[in-house]
């Protein structure tokens, strides 16, 4: 039985989700469906990414993961599947896979626009009767040309060194209002000095009871990251603060 997983900005308010998962269910019927999620902001291909990243590795390898986060659908951006680490990726060339690009061995095809498929929607239209044909059992070289080029990667800002501090930035924002950031267990050692817009939050905390509610701590989240959050709050809201914030390590 196949197991596939959907990353979409698509919303649960409209039909869209139900129409892909009826496509990959009509042409795939004993595929089990799994959402990762479908709340991504619209057209936020770096929170997509960020997504994906963290939760791709969790599922059993042969997992197909479907993931759509396509503001150029419809454009000269390239469809295509790729295998990675055991893993099957299906979704626009456009930097949603980078986490997955990172450092790995991969096939990649680019896969073609099917006859009458609508411009606005190829998460239903291209994409899905792919991750169906996937989870059917058809090679991945069965769906297309082997990519010309390089795929596309998202650009990063590495943590960088200002004196005696490690300055990282924020990457992501959970719906807690938690900011998750680049800095890492390795880069911030347990005597460092966490600060952000201005304030000191003192050294990492190990979780959200080391404060008392309503106070801001700085931990190691659960997906490695140094992160910055309010007990029963949010840090987004109270330091007005999104992706591309800054953070920093005071070493000394």
């Amino acid at each position: 039985m196949a197991l596939v997983t959907l990353l979409t900005d698509f919303g649960m308010t409209d039909s869209y989700v139900a129409e892909v998962k009826g496509v990959i269910l009509s042409l795939a019927p004993a595929t089990t469906l799994v959402d990762v999620g479908h709340l991504v902001a619209p057209g936020d291909i770096r929170s997509g990414a960020y997504l994906l990243g963290r939760s791709w590795r969790r599922f059993p390898e042969h997992t197909i993961h479907l993931a759509v986060v396509d503001p150029d659908v419809g454009t000269g951006r390239a469809a295509m599947a790729l295998r990675a680490q055991g893993h099957t990726f299906v979704g626009p060339d456009n930097g949603l896979f980078s986490a997955v690009l990172h450092d790995a061995e991969v096939e990649i095809v680019t896969l073609p626009v099917p006859d009458g498929a609508s411009p606005t929607f190829h998460g239903r239209d291209l994409f899905a009767p792919a991750a169906a044909a996937l989870a059917n059992g058809t090679p991945l070289l069965a769906l297309g040309a082997p990519l010309v080029g390089v795929p596309h990667r998202l650009a990063y800002t590495e943590p960088r060194y200002e004196g005696k501090s490690i300055v990282g930035e924020i990457i992501y924002v959970d719906r807690f209002g938690t900011l998750v950031t680049n800095l890492t267990p390795g880069l911030v050692p347990p005597y460092a000095s966490i600060e952000v817009d201005g304030l000191d939050l003192g050294p990492l905390r190990h979780t959200f009871g080391d404060v008392p509610t309503g106070g801001l701590l700085a931990y190691v989240g659960s997906g490695g990251e140094v992160e910055v959050a309010v007990r029963g709050g949010s840090a987004a809201r109270r330091l007005g603060l999104g992706v591309g914030g800054r953070i920093r390590a005071r070493l000394g």
